[in-house]
């Protein structure tokens, strides 16, 4: 092990991350940068092609410096996993032997569970171009893989990470389709404001000669009850399509808003001549 002191046997916020031999520095900074969205901190890497540090991994880390900072190298992934209690191998392809092979999220709710009993924890990332090898593979208790398109398997060992950090942090949600921050609630709307608004909408439509030719009406109004009469509009949905529909019954081409008041319906009401002025007594 080349760093100065031992991992420290406090249990850590969540699994540790362990590259073995990662050949690009802006890899490994994207890596600790998805491990940062997602709760991790812990980062070690076995044997980095390029040495370390890494300024090319600070400047892809996108400020996730906490964890770049705390980064610890071994010599060996044997050093690396030495403290650890349980372990997965992450690989795209089917390996033999005996271990149990998991999902993503199983995986994260396995690592949620021992990690709430007290056991650290830690995950195997292999090298860019081919991954793990086989006696590596063996040094883990299980095998997680992704359900990727066989034809296109590989991921970037940065995408691969987010994945595991990802379904680390659902596994520890109340709700693991919590968002945080979600749309605003509205009050579903009433069949008779639908009602309504419908038979505003055809009043409007009606004046402007919308249903033509006249036989067809009754096949028209029935696609548009069809269509506005849903289920799923909200209150506010139905306000809003309203002052549309209205501004439309209210204004149009030949007399357009600003040329005469909107309480005045153009089609009975015209506006009076701009710049009129007002008749004199004599």
């Amino acid at each position: 092990m080349s760093a100065d002191e031992n991992p420290s046997h406090t249990a850590a916020a969540g699994p540790a991350i362990i590259l073995v031999e990662p050949q690009l520095g802006e890899n490994i900074g994207m890596v600790a940068r998805a491990m940062a969205n997602f709760g991790l901190a812990e980062l070690r890497l076995v044997n980095p092609r390029d040495g370390w540090p890494s300024e090319k991994a600070r400047a892809a880390a996108s400020r996730a410096d906490h964890v770049i900072d705390a980064v610890k190298v071994f010599d060996d992934l044997a050093s690396a996993i030495a403290d650890l209690n349980f372990v997965f191998a992450t690989t795209a392809r089917e390996r033999d032997g005996f271990k149990a092979v998991r999902g993503p999220v199983e995986a994260g709710r396995a690592l949620r569970a021992r990690h709430t009993a007290g056991q650290r924890t830690g995950i195997l990332f292999g090298r860019e171009r081919f991954g793990l090898y086989n006696d590596e593979v063996g040094l883990a208790d299980e095998i997680v893989t992704f359900p990727v398109d066989p034809a296109f398997s590989s991921l970037n060992i940065a995408q691969a990470a987010l994945l595991m950090s990802y379904e680390w942090m659902k596994s520890g949600l109340e709700d693991e389709t919590r968002t945080n921050f979600s749309g605003p609630e509205m009050p579903p709307a009433t069949k008779e404001q639908l009602h309504g608004l419908f038979a505003y909408l055809e009043g409007a439509l009606e004046a402007r000669g919308y249903f033509r030719p006249a036989q067809k009406k009754p096949k028209m109004v029935d696609n548009l009850r069809a269509v506005l009469t849903r289920a799923g509009f909200a209150e506010p949905e139905l306000k809003v399509l309203r002052g549309i529909i209205s501004s439309l019954d209210r204004f149009s081409p030949a007399m357009p808003r600003g040329d005469g008041s909107p309480g005045d319906d153009p089609r009975r009401l015209p506006a009076a001549p701009r710049n009129q002025s007002p008749d004199k007594e004599e």
